[in-house]
């Protein structure tokens, strides 16, 4: 009895450590469990609603979009940790006069992913929503360029998520939104290669959205194209399939989810949720570190 007590104090002194370490890497007094809660409510004004969040791999920083209500003009700002707080909003420094939106940073931090509107510049590539890069040099941003993919010259390109080998994941579609579907391209020679699609067979009807993929390439979380967005998880069977897509559960898939983002730990998923009028968006977050360790 007295070993079972002492085995007993040990786990609730380990578990409150852990919760603090969590809080103060969060700036924040509530840590979800199984149920999601919302992350950050006051970064955003009353007329904007906002989309995809993401922290730096050190958790210094945290991006996000936000746009109108319509869904246009989107725009990324930055919270920083700042005196043991978080810093007020401030435009991200890629962030420019046309749509920017989706942004990723590669396992190591040193380089971020993000979908625009800006102009390629370019012959023969259209005006849409294309990725761009910035490299991190010398702790100074560079310049954002294109990157370029070659068979989705003509195809509206999103949300990149990339890979600790080199390989980006994203999704695609035609200009009007119609077949959008999840690809990836590999890194041959500092180049990407052309896009393939990621799943052979469609258990998705509608299309699939929205993709963040393990460094390890181990799980790939996405949303599907439904009544409203669901947000599902795929575990890689071998180097070229995935098992067939998992629906989260129904405390994650309550009122349409997209922007899947999970933090470094690989322990909590950040989400945006919200209908298709632009009401009731939030970023929410919850622990899934169960739920990934069971596969």
């Amino acid at each position: 009895m007295k070993k079972f007590k002492i085995v007993m104090l040990f786990i609730i002194v380990f578990t409150s450590c852990n919760t603090k370490k969590t809080k103060e890497k969060f700036f924040t007094e509530n840590i979800p469990k199984n149920t999601p809660i919302e992350f950050k409510v006051s970064i955003i004004s009353d007329n904007k609603i906002i989309h995809k969040g993401v922290f730096s791999p050190d958790l210094k920083e945290y991006y996000y979009t936000v746009s109108d209500k319509n869904f246009k003009n989107f725009d990324v700002y930055i919270i920083s940790r700042l005196n043991n707080r978080w810093s007020k909003p401030k435009e991200a420094f890629f962030n420019s006069k046309d749509d920017d939106h989706g942004m990723s940073f590669s396992p190591d931090g040193n380089s971020i992913y993000f979908s625009s509107t800006r102009p390629v510049n370019i012959d023969g590539i259209l005006s849409t929503w294309h990725i761009w890069r910035s490299d991190n040099i010398g702790g100074k941003w560079s310049k954002p360029v294109y990157v370029d993919i070659p068979n989705m010259r003509s195809k509206l390109i999103s949300h990149p998520s990339i890979t600790n080998s080199g390989t980006l994941y994203y999704h695609s579609s035609n200009l009007d939104y119609s077949e959008m579907d999840i690809y990836r391209s590999k890194l041959v020679n500092n180049k990407f290669s052309d896009a393939e699609k990621v799943f052979s067979s469609d258990n998705v009807s509608n299309g699939r959205c929205t993709p963040y993929v393990s460094p390890n390439e181990k799980y790939l979380i996405f949303a599907s194209i439904e009544d409203q967005l669901n947000l599902n998880v795929s575990f890689k069977k071998d180097q070229n399939d995935w098992s067939k897509a998992i629906k989260l559960n129904n405390e994650i898939n309550s009122l349409g989810q997209g922007n899947p983002y999970l933090t470094p730990d690989n322990k909590f998923l950040f989400f945006t949720t919200g209908d298709h009028e632009g009401n009731n968006w939030r970023v929410k977050w919850v622990d899934i570190e169960s739920d990934l360790k069971m596969k």
